[in-house]
């Protein structure tokens, strides 16, 4: 149980921040976006940015042009700092090749021309450092980016990159990235891409809010892994905010204030307090098996995309992986990584989970997870293209590179494959054509590796939950990934923010497909897991086990909660409100009446 101190602890912080709001003058502005990952947080934005900065031009005295060059070389200095804190980071986790990249920076920053030519452009014109740094840049990049020489052309985009941080450094504006942020901030960005996610260091993040996004976006997934309350769609966000702003985000309502007053930040400190106390009576039985209060088991996984997930995600008591997404290895290097590294990666992950399994998902590249190596035609609506298993069928040589390491890995814990985004039974028996072929060469090479290994396929399309009584002879296990799937049965693009709104998780077309799924599943024998965003959802809980869904997988920091709901009913209530909900026909009452039933068991216990 909370005791007073815990309390009286939380009541001097409120008052420690109320009393640094004091001398601020600025004016609380409230916006509303959608509510993404569940919390409240406060703090210093930082803002994320991925536009061009614009650059200023204006006169500088004649006498002022050595200070002008001190501005210069002290941007130099610090750029250099910021590069080779990022390398030492990039040469840690994924390799002394991959940092490689970064010393051509580091060159680029000591040229003697470069430094020598901005210096004469100062003294020669009278304009201000920014505008002179970024014409002679801007000279040198469209020269080398003429010349036939690949080696010189590559330098020129080396030397763009360079420039826009060096510009960024001087008009002090923050670079995109969180590798050299001293302290913890609030995340602020127009969004958040795939890479972008992969490269953000995330213990140095309180909260995000972006301006655009769905509730299944990557930055939320990343938010929700990391217990980081986050709200999306927030129109209009970053115009508002200035050098210095100070942001609460509520990740439960999807509200952010820009410079709370102190009564708003008194009324959040009380909130505050009651989640603490259900955080500590969540946390205070975490070891407990999962069971409905009458006894019925259900079994919690984890999903995860680095091995450092996996081992983190051991410390929340879960049963095994139940999806790893393999493309984040892909997305974070941005190129085929080789059969040796993939191994070497899945090899690690599944010895951090063993003796638990690890349900690795082949590569689900596409929609909004591409990587830049210059390739790939741009797609009008890339959530239905090019990507995933049908990726992976038309690149038969990187889908066997994958194949055969993950085979490799399987030697080493118990392992399952499973297949994206499958539309139709021919997708799948390629690809486990595809599959005996890796085997049969790793025999050839007398390579260890599971000869019984499972397979299965996600369900999350239309056309997949409709056909999954045929998909069950071809496949071991079912996955439904809900994330897909509400997407494709609504028609609605979960990152476009015009129809962000539309994605709807409570529609009565999402649990009648679940229920289709749910009882074919039973009628065939094939086991079936929950692992996209509703699998970590409490008020979704009492309705997957209700429709006989007891495999659920979510990120780690959700699967204490789901523990501490579930003790709350039984099974025979969460039945008869799958009977009730059924009967609906409005997303809105769905939701309603869910958020109802769990309140109605929790409220007692908060009191």
């Amino acid at each position: 149980m909370v005791s007073r101190y815990s309390n009286s602890c939380i009541i001097a912080s409120i008052l420690t921040m109320v009393d640094n709001m004091k001398s601020s003058s600025k004016e609380e502005i409230t916006l509303f976006g959608i509510p993404a990952s569940p919390g409240v947080s406060h703090g210093q934005v930082f803002r994320f940015l991925h536009e061009e900065v614009e650059v200023l031009n204006y006169e500088v005295k004649e006498e002022d042009h050595p200070l002008e060059i001190a501005r210069f070389k002290e941007a130099l200095s610090i750029t250099s700092d910021q590069i080779k804190e990022v390398r030492e980071g990039v040469a840690k986790n994924l390799g002394e090749k991959e940092a490689g990249i970064f010393d051509a920076h580091l060159m680029v920053l000591e040229d003697k021309a470069l430094i020598d030519d901005v210096e004469k452009e100062i003294r020669s014109t009278g304009d201000n450092v920014e505008q002179c740094l970024y014409r002679v840049t801007q000279r040198y990049y469209e020269y080398f980016n003429q010349l036939e020489d690949e080696y010189l052309r590559e330098r020129a985009s080396d030397l763009k990159d360079i420039s826009r941080r060096l510009i960024r450094n001087l008009i002090g504006a923050t670079a995109a990235g969180t590798a050299f942020l001293e302290d913890p901030r609030v995340l602020v960005s127009e969004d958040l891409t795939p890479s972008d996610t992969a490269s953000l260091d995330r213990s140095k993040i309180l909260a995000i809010a972006t301006e655009t996004g769905g509730q299944t976006s990557h930055a939320v997934i990343m938010a929700r892994a990391s217990g980081v309350p986050a709200v999306v769609g927030v129109r209009s966000l970053t115009e508002g905010l200035a050098e210095g702003d100070t942001l609460l985000v509520d990740g439960f309502e999807g509200v952010v204030i820009i410079n709370p007053s102190e009564t708003t930040l008194f009324r959040y400190g009380k909130v505050g307090i009651r989640r603490k106390k259900l955080k500590d009576l969540v946390e205070e039985d975490a070891q407990e098996p999962s069971r409905t209060k009458d006894g019925l088991e259900f079994h919690l996984y984890a999903n995860a995309d680095t091995p450092e997930e996996v081992t983190a995600a051991m410390d929340f008591f879960c049963r095994g992986v139940g999806l790893y997404r393999t493309e984040a290895l892909f997305l974070r290097k941005n190129e085929m990584p080789s059969e040796d590294v993939q191994y070497l990666h899945y090899r690690e992950l599944v010895e951090a989970a063993a003796p638990l399994s690890v349900t690795i998902r082949t590569l689900d590249l596409g929609g909004d997870k591409v990587l830049d190596l210059g390739d790939r035609e741009k797609e009008s609506n890339p959530f239905m293209g090019f990507r995933a298993i049908r990726y992976c069928l038309r690149n038969p040589e990187i889908f066997l590179v994958q194949l055969r390491a993950i085979l490799r890995a399987s030697a080493h814990g118990e392992v399952k494959i499973m297949f994206p985004m499958i539309s139709g039974v021919g997708e799948v028996i390629r690809a486990k054509a595809l599959l005996e072929r890796a085997k049969e060469e790793l025999r050839v090479e007398e390579v260890n590796f599971d000869e019984s290994i499972e397979i299965g396929c996600m369900i999350e399309t239309p056309s997949a939950v409709t056909i999954c009584d045929i998909l069950a002879k071809e496949v071991d296990f079912f996955s439904v990934g809900t994330n897909d799937l509400v997407q494709y049965l609504l028609a609605v693009d979960r990152v476009n923010n015009q129809i962000a709104y539309l994605y709807e998780p409570h529609h009565p077309a999402v649990i009648r497909s679940l229920d289709h799924v749910s009882r074919v599943s039973k009628d065939t024998g094939r086991p079936i897991t929950v692992c996209g965003e509703i699998a970590g959802d409490p008020h979704f809980l009492p309705v997957l086990l209700g429709l006989g869904l007891d495999h659920l997988s979510c990120a780690p920091p959700l699967l204490h909660e789901l523990k501490f709901f579930g003790r709350c009913f039984t099974i025979m209530e969460c039945e008869k409100l799958v009977e009730e909900i059924l009967s609906m026909g409005r997303p809105v009452q769905i939701k309603a009446r869910l958020k109802e039933f769990y309140d109605l068991r929790v409220a007692d216990l908060l009191a």
